[in-house]
């Protein structure tokens, strides 16, 4: 497929903005679940669901092995309720792993048996005319914040009768702006932004008649964040699977807020060789700006996919962020130039045959030759025969 595609960042940033506006910390994913295969319904995809909603939406190739996977995460980032305090707020635990720096004066909502509650997290020492210096010097941690909330609460006994108990969940606000020159900062851009990203992608191929040469997986999981995402979403045929998810644009990576950036490993250690030599080259072939990263306290849905036994290829593609896991910034470019390269892929031909079988013998395995460099060689040639 040479051919230019077009991407409708109109549609791409409605979907984003939609999705942000559905609270989704993992184990409260059902609203955005539901949301997102509707969505897929209507772009044509047969719509599958796990027990707990992870959704494996298929969509139709030539023929159905080997096939390809691509996935993002609904969960987010979020908290519970670990007691009732005696001052008649609430002690909580992170869900994900995020500093409670960022959690500071955030707004939420706590869903009870009752109802939903609004409230706002705050240091234990929050007013500076009664602790006056020390709000600046108490230390930051989760044990060391509190939830208020916006309903008469003085007690224990009072956050009883409000029917808020231990374990309760309690949703960040996203706090969204996309701003006209590009910038679009909020928090849970991980991994929302990667399931706009998809959906954009899925709405291009349904507007411009994109064929693909195998079947397609479009996977969007609902415990990434915990750190079980892909584990059980994934079908025998897929022999490949490509997250989509953030890049850390923070000093000392190679991260960029604009194009792909291709992570080459993360803290599980290197993605697939061939994998991740295709998507680079599929950039080059297309005109999208990519840069290649290597993220050391990072895994994604590709990691817990092969920690669960899927024998398969994954690879990373991200758009860069600042500030992940707090008050996140991506650009659009990013956002396009991803669904872009999605898109390319799903209609790239099948390069290693033999994946198509869980097992087989050593015709068609691939080769990863080591030659001495020498200026004038292909860069191009194919690693498998």
């Amino acid at each position: 497929m040479q051919e230019p595609i077009a991407i409708d960042a109109e549609y791409l940033t409605s979907r984003l903005k939609a999705l942000l506006a559905i609270p989704s910390p993992s184990g409260f994913t059902d609203e955005a679940v539901r949301y997102t295969a509707r969505e897929l319904e209507s772009l044509g995809l047969e719509v599958k669901l796990t027990r707990r909603g992870a959704i494996c939406a298929r969509r139709v190739g030539t023929v159905e092995r080997p096939a390809r996977g691509i996935v993002s995460h609904l969960d987010t980032l979020g908290a519970q309720v670990k007691a009732l305090k005696d001052n008649g707020r609430l002690e909580l635990v992170s869900i994900g792993h995020w500093s409670a720096r960022f959690a500071e004066g955030a707004r939420v909502s706590i869903f009870s048996a009752k109802g939903t509650y609004r409230g706002t997290i705050l240091p234990l020492k929050a007013s500076g005319h009664t602790f006056n210096d020390e709000v600046d010097t108490q230390p930051t941690g989760w044990q060391h914040v509190e939830l208020r909330i916006d309903a008469l609460a003085r007690d224990r006994k009072d956050i009883v009768q409000l029917g808020i108990d231990v374990g309760d969940i309690v949703a960040i606000n996203p706090e969204p702006e996309f701003l006209e020159n590009g910038y679009i900062v909020s928090r849970h851009l991980d991994d929302k932004a990667g399931v706009a990203v998809m959906l954009s992608a899925l709405e291009a191929m349904r507007r411009e008649g994109v064929e693909t040469p195998v079947d397609t997986y479009w996977l969007f999981t609902i415990g990434e964040e915990v750190g079980v995402g892909a584990s059980a979403a994934l079908v025998p045929d897929i022999a490949s699977l490509v997250a989509i998810d953030n890049g850390t644009t923070a000093p000392g990576q190679n991260s960029d807020e604009f194009g792909v950036t291709l992570a080459m490993a993360d803290q599980t250690g290197p993605f697939d060789y061939h994998l991740s030599k295709k998507l680079f080259a599929l950039c080059g072939q297309h005109g999208i700006r990519v840069q290649k990263d290597v993220f050391r306290y990072y895994r994604s849905d590709a990691a817990s996919a092969v920690e669960a036994g899927h024998d398969v290829r994954t690879a990373l593609v991200a758009f860069g962020v600042d500030a992940s896991h707090g008050y996140e910034r991506i650009h659009l470019h990013a956002l396009i130039s991803l669904a872009r390269l999605a898109v390319f892929y799903a209609a790239s031909e099948v390069q290693i045959e033999r994946d198509a079988e869980e097992i087989s013998g050593l015709r068609g395995f691939t080769r990863q030759r080591a030659k001495e460099a020498d200026q004038n060689l292909n860069a191009d040639e194919p690693d498998a025969p």
